[in-house]
């Protein structure tokens, strides 16, 4: 089986007191890096979200949002700080006797004083809110693994494709090869009765010059390997199933153009330079899309 390293999921659990909504998206990476972004009463189960999620994902990085909406509406506690209200009160009977004012201090005013009335958040009910999480973050993670499968299915189609079209260029170059060695040798042949006339020609010496020349051109040892970095490609693409599968490709890809590179400096044909440039371009189509795979 064949992941990418791209997705997105998304999860929704809900309680009698919370609602919990997880997103997380997920880009290419050498690695595994787990970006966890969630209010600060979640902080203890840092550790345990990123366990399950490894369960899911092996390489990539990962951006994870968390939210958490309390639908109980009892979040927050309102209470007064009786000192403080105290002290106020004290003051203002003292300033309403010394400048012989009306006293006429009310609750609601005296409520409306710094510090006085004061907001507290209630502790969540813990289990109730782990369970809540987890249930969201494996729904979210489900989902993830889900796209991430999806495309890299879609992955292994595009690049088997490529690796189709990669064989016949080097079917290509090797049926041509022999052609190039062939219009060689009649050019060397007319060069050299052009010069010497009606003189005898050494068909040893043009077989021996041919050899020469089929030695400096000759891309049979990087055709064959090439064919067979390509087949391996497609076998592991087929195959999979191997944790890491995405370096393994990109090592082969490597050796994919390590090749193709070795031809074309080779290449003393306009055609076979040519199939070669295109051969390099797709084996970099094919570097590119692997760098997606997990």
């Amino acid at each position: 089986m064949i992941n990418s390293m791209t997705g997105f999921g998304r999860g929704e659990a809900q309680g009698p007191n919370y609602k919990v909504t997880v997103e997380m998206k997920s880009v290419n990476h050498r690695y595994i890096d787990i970006s966890l972004k969630m209010p600060r009463k979640l902080n203890a189960y840092e550790a345990n979200l990123k366990a399950v999620l490894k369960e899911y994902v092996n390489r990539g990085k990962v951006d994870i949002y968390i939210s958490i909406e309390n639908i109980s509406g009892t979040d927050v506690n309102i209470r007064y700080n009786a000192d403080i209200a105290t002290k106020y009160l004290s003051v203002l009977r003292e300033m309403s006797q010394q400048f012989e004012l009306e006293d006429d201090i009310r609750v609601s005013t005296l409520s409306r004083y710094p510090e006085v009335l004061m907001t507290e958040e209630l502790e969540p009910e813990e289990d109730e809110l782990f369970r809540v999480t987890q249930e969201a973050f494996a729904k979210a993670c489900g989902q993830i693994a889900a796209a991430r499968k999806a495309e890299g299915e879609r992955l292994k189609n595009d690049l088997l494709e490529k690796l189709d079209g990669m064989s016949a260029m080097t079917e290509y170059i090797t049926s041509h090869s022999d052609d190039i060695l062939r219009d060689y040798r009649n050019k060397l042949l007319e060069k050299v009765k052009e010069v010497l006339g009606d003189v005898t020609i050494d068909e040893g010496r043009i077989a021996t010059e041919v050899v020469i020349y089929a030695d400096k051109i000759c891309v049979d040892e990087e055709m064959v390997r090439l064919k067979s970095h390509i087949q391996s490609m497609k076998d592991t693409l087929l195959t999979g199933g191997e944790e890491g599968i995405g370096r393994k490709l990109d090592f082969i890809a490597q050796e994919m153009n390590r090749e193709a590179n070795t031809t074309l400096s080779k290449a003393n044909n306009l055609e076979i330079s040519q199939m070669a440039i295109d051969l390099k371009t797709e084996i970099e189509k094919v570097r590119e899309q692997i760098q997606n795979i997990e």
